[in-house]
């Protein structure tokens, strides 16, 4: 059976990044991830930056293990995201979209730079996409550009993803037609 594609981003979604500081979310562990971009100053002097504070709620992983998806990373940490937030979830190793040249690159139409990768990852397969920045540009995108079906599903940042959110992701599965046909 051919499983349709969840594209996952991590922040937002998995990571409540816009959460009021102070407060974590309720489930949600706080991860310190360090900073490869240490820097000299005028002196000469080296520093790094404090570690990126994430918040992951370990629950998230076993649930989205059970959607009916074939997982797959969305975001911006790309292949870090098996190091870093996949342990943390309870989540295998993750295949993951190489954005490449176009990683954070705006695009002059307005549809996000993750759209068209993901379109051209799935190859026709059908997929959801969790994140918190895509937009109707993105759904016009995908509907004129990828023939199978394709959820895109934004998330809010402020307290990521909730049952809600899983229940919706789960009943896109189930309504896809993934038996084999018969001839």
């Amino acid at each position: 059976m051919n499983r349709p594609l969840l594209f996952l981003d991590v922040d937002g979604p998995l990571n409540p990044y816009a959460a009021q500081p102070e407060r974590r979310p309720d489930g949600c562990t706080t991860l310190r991830v360090p900073r490869n971009d240490a820097h000299e100053d005028d002196r000469g002097f080296s520093s790094r930056r404090r570690p990126l504070r994430v918040w992951l709620n370990p629950e998230h992983g076993r649930t989205l293990l059970q959607l009916g998806f074939e997982l797959c990373w969305a975001t911006t940490w790309m292949g870090d995201a098996n190091q870093w937030i996949a342990p943390v979830l309870g989540l295998p190793e993750l295949p993951f979209v190489d954005f490449g040249d176009v990683l954070l690159q705006e695009r002059p139409d307005g549809v996000h730079w993750k759209t068209g990768p993901l379109v051209e990852y799935a190859g026709g397969r059908p997929f959801a996409w969790v994140d918190d920045e895509q937009g109707e540009l993105d759904q016009t995108y995908v509907t004129a550009h990828h023939p199978g079906p394709g959820l895109l599903h934004h998330v809010d940042p402020r307290i990521g993803l909730r049952e809600n959110d899983f229940h919706t992701l789960a009943d896109f599965a189930s309504s896809l037609d993934t038996s084999p046909t018969s001839g």
